[in-house]
């Protein structure tokens, strides 16, 4: 029974996340766990397991007497954010290079594909593109502490990406570059990879700020 509870909850958490992360929950709101619920198809506590989950990752914040609510966004986060993922994605790339193992190839393989046959468009299609991507190069990586740090601080900037990307015309290249970094992680290539994911983060970093604080 634990391990049905577990999945459920699970489930709860990877639901709310990305109703929170697409904005389709937006900043500010209040939590409505008899909504989830019922959205979900699941009961009380793995909904209340997930949003505690989501509140240790700053995507919910609890107000004492006031109530639960989607964590705001201040897109001044953004640098803040980069600097983070700066100082981690590089060095999961460069793990990736030197640890994936049969299943993160295959799944790599699966990846360069998609990005080269055209079938992706679209900016929601691309942001989960991306989303695929990146969880693909952590879990590679195959250091579980380094993998849940980096799934947290990326949820936080795509969120903040999102409310950009009707305006975000570079996004199809920042997400097609994706290519050489995944050519350089099968090829074992630890420095490539590692310099070309830095130069990813900064560099969509700068094209989202572009975009946010100049509109």
């Amino acid at each position: 029974m634990a391990a049905i509870g577990e999945s459920l909850s699970e489930r709860a958490y990877e639901a709310i996340r990305d109703l929170i992360v697409s904005t389709e929950l937006e900043p500010d709101q209040p939590i409505d766990e008899r909504a989830l619920m019922e959205r979900l198809g699941i009961g009380r506590t793995p909904v209340r397991e997930a949003v505690r989950r989501l509140a240790q990752e700053q995507l919910v914040q609890v107000y004492p007497r006031r109530g639960t609510f989607v964590a705001g966004v201040d897109v001044r986060d953004l640098a803040r954010l980069s600097e983070v993922r700066e100082a981690i994605e590089p060095q999961a790339a460069r793990l990736a290079a030197e640890r994936a193992g049969d299943d993160d190839r295959r799944r790599i393989e699966g990846l360069l594909a998609e990005l080269g046959d055209g079938s992706v468009r679209g900016e929601r299609q691309l942001m989960e593109l991306d989303e695929r991507i990146h969880r693909a190069v952590y879990r590679a990586a195959r250091n579980e502490f380094l993998e849940a740090t980096a799934v947290q601080y990326y949820a936080l900037a795509l969120r903040i990406w999102h409310l950009a990307l009707d305006r975000a015309d570079e996004l199809e290249g920042a997400v097609l570059e994706h290519a050489t970094l995944l050519r350089a992680i099968l090829a074992g290539d630890a420095a490539a990879a590692e310099a070309t994911m830095r130069d990813h983060v900064d560099r969509f970093e700068q094209a989202m700020r572009r975009v946010l604080l100049t509109a």
